[in-house]
């Protein structure tokens, strides 16, 4: 297949390099673009008040990688690869291995995602690939699963246009104890900001906090029910993959709000 792949922790991360080059040797034509340096949660941020530069990188992927260094977002990154640097358009987009885990809420802040979803938007299956850990450094067993459903894809396509955000745990890969499909949880964080005091005296705040992991999704989402979350499979050592979609349409909001009446003089 053909594979655009990014990320948000830039060009030198490890995990995008394993990614790649397990995906060139398995034989894809794979070509990487993505930030210069970290941009972990940014979102699905844009840059609109100043040019955007990317320059080719040479000797850090497999030579039959093309990849380049974009001095934008995760979502610059792919927007640009896709309307500027790619002669025709990939296949798939992939975007991570990310250091740490996208699970439950934080997608909405994750740039790792947020790379994802601009496949989507501009009409390209999607995957994003997480490993749920900050410290582990071994990317080949979440690479290996990596291969396994890009080769399921190429047999066997998405049957509507969908990003999988995928969570791998960071185990050895005879410790996974299997692949399931989730739906989003939860992840809240108390005790968000720690106040300090510089040197000079002055107050300054240091984003931080306490992850809740328990806090259960609210009811009315018309999701069923008997699958489980991302949050939960972790627990148990499983690769959770949640379908999902950019239109954020609540619709029993909809419905909820369908009586409202507006009168206008």
């Amino acid at each position: 297949m053909k594979l655009l792949i990014s990320n948000d922790d830039g060009i030198s991360a490890l995990g995008i390099r394993t990614l790649a080059n397990t995906l060139a040797e398995a034989g894809h034509d794979v070509s990487v673009v993505c930030p210069d340096r970290e941009r972990s949660a940014t979102g699905h941020g844009l840059t609109l008040h100043q040019p955007i530069r990317a320059e080719m990188v040479e000797s850090l992927f497999h030579p039959a990688i093309n990849a380049w260094s974009c001095d934008g977002t995760p979502s610059d990154c792919v927007k640009l690869a896709l309307w500027a640097l790619l002669d025709s358009p990939p296949e798939l987009v992939l975007s991570g291995i990310n250091q740490g885990a996208n699970l439950g809420t934080e997608i909405l802040y994750s740039g790792t995602v947020s790379a994802a979803m601009e496949g989507i938007i501009e009409g390209i299956p999607s995957i994003a690939l997480s490993l749920t850990s900050h410290t582990h450094k071994d990317f080949e067993p979440a690479a290996k699963f990596a291969k396994l459903l890009v080769d399921q894809l190429t047999v066997e396509p998405l049957p509507d246009l969908m990003l999988l955000n995928v969570n791998i745990p960071p185990i050895p890969w005879e410790g996974i104890a299997g692949a399931t499909l989730t739906r989003q949880g939860v992840r809240r964080y108390v005790d968000v900001f720690n106040k300090r005091v510089d040197p000079r005296g002055k107050t300054y705040y240091w984003l931080t906090g306490e992850v809740l992991e328990d806090v259960q999704p609210p009811a009315g989402l018309n999701l069923p029910s008997d699958i489980p979350t991302d949050v939960e499979v972790m627990r148990h050592n499983f690769i959770s993959i949640t379908p999902l979609q950019y239109n954020l349409t609540y619709a029993n909001g909809l419905h909820q709000l369908s009586r409202w009446e507006f009168k206008f003089l």
